[in-house]
């Protein structure tokens, strides 16, 4: 096997009449009788390699036993494309390489799924196939975008002085936010280890020890169940400074976002990144991590609601509760069985349902509910809907509502394509709330993260109204 010259995304009109040997995968393979096209792969993009009957017959031969996902290394001379059949949709759409050697590395049996980004193939076959699957374009574009961004956070750290140390995986148990992996101990029988929920202990002993700026881009193992933002195992860019503040430390992390996404993704970032507190991320958006590409808010009416003759309000208003209304621009057009789906939906998450109502180009309400309310006092208390919209309504305790509208926000908001997706929102949510209370597990449960300090201000209601504890 000769040594590879270029890759096969590489080359470019620069490289006409030059001789070059490429090694990769057949991606597709087109015969027109006396000239074979074949798509040459790698991780780098495709090359398109002619073999010509009239240019080399026993290499055109060898081209007919060529199938797809055969390893092959070609050498031959790169040849500007004739106008018409130039691709501009690929980086070396305006060359192709007329071979005048092939040696086949490695024959492949007909893999089980075509390997391109569009092919219909099912999650379980994707795995099992996993290399395969990680041959796909899309998946390459991937594996260096997570490559690029580790090296944009490790050059950024290095100059700002960070040292990177790895802390261990095998470790001992200690509380956080969710069960560990037990490993048991060969040489302590009855004795077990604990895989790492993160290198906390570790970083704060690193701070102790006098290392100032540490870093270190961390596998962590937590055993929970697998959903869209819980995984097993996964890796997190993990920091810890010493002698900084709040504000030190989102200044800092600010400054690393801007540097990975203009240096793995050519985007640059408006700064400063607006604040929010948890508590109006929350009120507003339903999340604490509200995406800001639409807007879509949640109002408050529990007033209008305590005042009204619809029971479902009344009661979630006067005894502890809130109402909320998501207003759906020109949804007044949604069939009656969409708007029963959402019903459902929210009930799947804990709330007893949906209310709603449409405001009619006449400025009728158009509801079931419509009896109970006065026109004018919803009027006055929602002022932004208007003729032709959709309310959404949830009545119940305040964390049902916020979950539940702000999980229908999210939906409307990709269903009815409001989402600008070429934007970017970045956005600091501040204020988090130390504890939540546990119904189920009868205590105080950590929000989100036990090493965080209490604000200032809070530190009186430790031990009186705990919920109320606000972290810096």
């Amino acid at each position: 096997m000769k040594a590879r010259t270029h890759r096969c995304g590489e080359l470019t009109k620069a490289a006409v009449g030059q001789t070059v040997v490429l090694n990769g995968w057949v991606q597709k393979r087109r015969d027109h009788g006396m000239v074979m096209f074949i798509d040459l792969r790698d991780r780098t993009g495709i090359t398109q390699v002619v073999f010509n009957a009239e240019r080399n017959a026993a290499v055109h031969q060898v081209s007919h036993a060529l199938r797809s996902e055969c390893v092959v290394s070609v050498t031959g001379q790169v040849m500007a494309r004739p106008d018409e059949s130039k691709n501009p949709n690929l980086p070396t759409g305006e060359i192709e390489v007329f071979v005048d050697a092939v040696e086949v590395l490695n024959e492949s049996k007909t893999p089980p799924f075509v390997i391109e980004d569009d092919a219909e193939v099912t999650e379980s076959i994707r795995l099992k196939y996993r290399y395969l699957d990680l041959r796909r374009p899309k998946m390459q574009r991937l594996l260096t975008i997570r490559h690029d961004i580790m090296q944009a956070v490790r050059g950024f750290l290095n100059a700002e002085r960070f040292l990177e140390v790895e802390t261990p995986i095998l470790t001992k148990s200690t509380p956080e936010g969710a069960r560990d992996y037990l490993v048991p101990s060969r040489v302590n029988p009855g004795q077990f280890y604990a895989l790492p929920q993160s290198p906390q202990l570790f970083k704060q002993v690193l701070m102790v020890s006098g290392v100032d700026r540490y870093y270190q881009i961390a596998r962590c193992f937590r055993d929970e169940d697998l959903r869209n933002d819980r995984q097993p195992e996964f890796t997190q860019i993990d920091i810890e400074m010493s002698f900084a503040d709040r504000l030190d430390v989102m200044s800092l992390m600010e400054q690393m976002i801007v540097t990975v996404f203009r240096e793995a993704g050519g985007v640059q970032l408006p700064t400063p990144f607006p604040r929010m507190t948890y508590a109006e991320a929350v009120g507003r958006y339903g999340s604490d991590k509200p995406d800001l590409r639409f807007d879509m808010p949640l109002y408050d009416v529990t007033a209008f609601a305590a005042a009204s003759e619809f029971k479902v309000f009344k009661e979630a208003a006067t005894k502890g509760g809130i109402v909320k209304a998501l207003i759906v621009k020109g949804g007044a057009v949604t069939p009656r069985s969409r708007i029963d789906g959402l019903g459902e939906m929210a009930k799947t998450f804990g709330a007893k349902g949906l209310a709603w109502l449409k405001i009619t180009a006449e400025e009728q309400l158009e509801s079931v509910i419509a009896k109970f309310l006065d026109a004018k006092a919803f009027a006055a208390a929602l002022p932004d809907a208007k003729p032709g919209d959709l309310v959404l309504f949830g009545a119940d305790k305040a964390a049902i509502v916020h979950d539940v509208l702000g999980r229908i926000r999210l939906l409307l908001g990709e269903e009815l394509k409001l989402i600008d997706t070429t934007a970017w929102k970045p956005l600091w949510v501040v204020e988090f709330p130390l504890l939540d209370y546990s119904p189920e597990e009868k205590r105080y449960i950590f929000m989100h993260n036990p090493f965080a300090a209490p604000m200032d201000e809070d530190v009186s209601f430790l031990g009186s109204e705990p919920l109320k504890v606000r972290v810096k």
